[in-house]
């Protein structure tokens, strides 16, 4: 037991469940009792501890209080006669660790036979487990399965907290676990193939049946089989990641851009967008809107013409991201707000920090993650939109500083939680240029005096004197040009 809290190993075949996992994590530390009592491990997720350990998995699970094992398929790799999830299996065994063991699906011949034969031990072994098809099934038999032990073999008996509970800690929203009346067919499936080689699914241009395809979406949560088994219905998740037109079905889920001459809002924008669609071309779309709609100064560094940008891409990406994955949907009233003004940029969310995150924590960088939509929030990790270790506020903080602008500011006002990142206004000098925006030293010391004044000039787009365009022997400003970019690429 580490700070108060029982640690729960969470062991299974991590690439076939990791939306399990991620689900099952999300929702025990979003609840507001278990959350107090408990802490999953995820070990791929856990620190590195720096030592040189053979079984590093197996030196976490010592560290454990409690041992939940899912299986389903695949017996994944094998090491000494036997996978990682198996040995551990037995490791915590041994221990005599209190063990909860949830199998997904009901077809057993199915599975591979050294899973087969591993479940067999589990049967006689003794243990008790339960069955589920999907994450919706799953969480509530996780919750249930803890208190058990929790009382049983803690002695908490939390049943009486869980009806006076004075919600400190903000659950996760049960938008996402929604079965909605949408069918497969309007969910972006390109996105969802795109999706899917990120994560190993899918290897190179290797095809896929969309048929196929929506069964994996069906693995991860995405959507089920509709009642008469001959269709798929997408879940809210499924909606909110790859929905063609999310707003068709919630009128919340889209993102009105407004862009404006000065400081203050007018009636008349000088740009406008209505931005609905699956969650990670929302995030582009807004950086594009964003950068059509700000400056980019031209800042000449050594031979090089630099253009610049007036905030950091990187920063307007972060910000829209955690706002698509942690608004409150079930805030039907109100959309996200992007308006970009002549002297900064803000990002309105619907709903606030979950508790006990505060606007204060924030600022001073002492914080752990939370997701008012775990699922969400997981998939856009996956595609390298944000990271769910909590280092996105950290990372906007240093950005904004290395392009010479102040840190972003929060606040919480009329229903929104509000960034605002504040730009150059007059002051465009103040932007720094990035690192790597010179010539490389190795190209530059290869430079002759004339050759250099020349890539200068060019970089300046001044039209070079005809003497100097002699002196350099080209015949035209043109021919110079490809000179120096012939010279240029040979020594790169």
């Amino acid at each position: 037991m580490a700070d108060g809290k029982y640690r729960v190993f969470l062991s299974s075949v991590q690439k076939e469940l990791e939306a399990e996992r991620v689900a099952v994590a999300g929702g025990v530390s979003s609840d507001a009792i278990l959350g107090r009592y408990n802490e999953i491990v995820l070990f791929d997720k856990e620190p590195l501890s720096g030592r040189k350990v053979a079984k590093p998995y197996l030196d976490c699970l010592n560290s454990c209080d409690i041992y939940i094992l899912i299986l389903d398929r695949e017996y994944c790799h094998v090491k000494d006669a036997l996978s990682a999830t198996h040995e551990d299996y037995r490791h915590a065994q041994r221990r005599n660790m209190p063990v909860m063991v949830l199998v997904r699906g009901q077809h057993d011949s199915e599975r591979e036979q050294k899973t087969q034969g591993f479940f067999s031990e589990i049967k006689e072994d003794g243990h008790t487990y339960r069955r589920f098809h999907d994450r919706v099934d799953l969480l509530p038999e996780i919750k249930h399965g803890l208190t058990r032990i929790l009382r049983e073999t803690y002695g908490l008996d939390i049943g009486e907290e869980v009806r006076s509970d004075t919600g400190e800690v903000a659950k996760a929203s049960a938008f996402e676990l929604q079965l909605l009346d949408v069918p497969g067919s309007n969910l972006a499936l390109d996105v969802a193939k795109e999706w899917l080689r990120v994560i190993g699914v899918l290897s190179g241009e290797k095809r896929i049946t969309n048929s196929a395809l929506l069964n994996a979406l069906r693995e991860r949560g995405l959507v089920r089989k509709n009642a008469q088994g001959d269709g798929y219905q997408a879940m809210a998740s499924g909606l909110l990641f790859l929905g063609k037109n999310p707003s068709q079905y919630f009128s919340q889920c889209r993102i009105l851009a407004d862009a404006y001459e000065g400081v203050e809002p007018d009636p008349n924008p000088k740009d406008q967008d209505t931005i609905s669609g699956p969650a990670s071309r929302m995030v582009e779309c807004v950086v594009d809107f964003a950068m059509k709609n700000t400056r980019h100064p031209i800042r000449i560094v050594g031979i090089n013409s630099v253009k610049m940008d007036e905030y950091p891409r990187e920063v307007i990406r972060e910000a829209i991201v955690n706002a698509i994955a942690h608004r409150d949907y079930e805030d039907a009233a109100r959309p996200i707000y992007v308006k970009v003004f002549y002297d900064r940029v803000e990002i309105l969310s619907p709903g606030n920090l979950m508790r006990p995150l505060t606007i204060a924590k924030l600022r001073r960088g002492n914080y752990e993650p939370s997701s008012r939509n775990p699922t969400l929030a997981q998939y856009l990790s996956q595609m390298n939109l944000m990271e769910q270790r909590g280092s996105g506020i950290r990372r906007m903080y240093a950005a904004m500083a290395d392009h010479g602008l102040g840190v972003p500011g929060y606040s919480f006002r009329d229903g929104y939680f509000e960034v605002v990142l504040r730009g150059p206004g007059d002051d465009v000098d103040r932007l720094k240029t990035p690192a790597k925006a010179s010539a490389s030293p190795s190209v530059e010391a290869r430079l002759t005096k004339r050759q250099r004044q020349m890539a200068e000039l060019l970089a300046s787009s001044k039209r070079p004197s005809p003497a100097a365009v002699a002196r350099n022997g080209s015949g035209s400003p043109g021919s110079l040009r490809r000179l120096i970019s012939r010279f240029l690429w040979d020594w790169e």
